[in-house]
């Protein structure tokens, strides 16, 4: 308990104790006492704030060997929140993201405190910070974004017996397994087996809005033809005799506007062989 005490009062925190104890007409001895210091500290600070040098000399002194820190403090905790609410390339660094590392450079350049990163761990998560994966955010630049928000909105408010509303998207499927760390034996490797050239596979799903159906289908590659054969996966789940009226929500990939898209399969107001109508973007 003595050491972390004299870590987190390292500096002019003891020299301003002494100090304000002598004005309050306490002994050497008895600051000595309260303080957990030797009187020849207290005649030391003393003496060089009477002549004028105590200042300088704590200064100097800090720089000399800088405070370690362990105790998150209200003011270290102020500097922690702005360091991490910063730019890290405004602070010199050749970084996009602040590590546990850099922070503690950083406390140690500002505030002339020197802490590891471990500690620097602990405080993040003790302020409510943790360490998670930035997400993705589309850019929304499209003009007709207002417009088509409002065909989707009514398409929804417009469902009734016999329609249904889809979301529509693809995604790739690598057949060559992704390997990661695991805990080996020292000395050895764990193998694992690749199914030979590494060909993907392509998944076109649709998600139907009122009861969270997911109906696919699987391509061998990512064309046009994947969405057709999405659609006509959709037109054999939900037939004519239930269904009259399907609509696909998708978003503006080539694969959904080409020309052999469009018809017959993916017309706005044009009807299918069937009966059914096809309302695509």
């Amino acid at each position: 308990m003595l050491t972390e005490l004299h870590r987190a009062r390292y500096g002019d925190l003891l020299a301003l104790h002494i100090l304000l104890l002598c004005a309050a007409q306490r002994t050497p001895t008895e600051i000595a006492a309260v303080l957990f210091c030797s009187r020849t500290t207290v005649y030391r600070v003393v003496a060089a704030y009477r002549a004028g040098q105590w200042q300088g000399e704590e200064e100097s002194s800090a720089e000399r060997s800088p405070r370690r820190r362990t105790v998150l403090s209200p003011a270290l905790k102020r500097s922690v929140l702005a360091i991490l609410q910063s730019v890290p390339r405004l602070c010199g660094w050749c970084r996009t993201r602040w590590s546990c590392a850099t922070i503690a450079v950083e406390l140690s350049t500002r505030r002339k405190i020197t802490v590891s990163a471990e500690t620097v761990r602990r405080w993040l998560h003790a302020v409510g910070w943790e360490w998670k994966r930035a997400k993705l955010r589309a850019k929304d630049d499209d003009p007709e974004r207002v417009e088509k928000l409002a065909r989707i909105r009514y398409a929804f408010e417009q469902l009734r017996a016999g329609a249904a509303l889809f979301f529509a998207d693809e995604l790739d499927i690598p057949r060559l397994p992704k390997v990661g760390y695991q805990w080996t034996p020292k000395g050895t490797q764990v193998e694992v087996m690749t199914p030979g050239t590494n060909e993907k596979r392509y998944l076109g799903g649709a998600l139907e809005i009122s009861t969270g159906t997911i109906t696919h289908c699987v391509w061998y590659r990512k064309t046009t033809g994947l969405f057709l054969d999405l659609l006509d996966t959709l037109d054999r789940t939900y037939p004519a005799s239930l269904f009259t009226h399907l609509t696909v929500v998708a978003d503006n990939a080539k694969l959904h506007k080409a020309e052999k898209g469009l018809c017959p399969k993916l017309p706005v107001t044009r009807e299918g062989g069937d009966g059914k109508h096809f309302c695509g973007k």
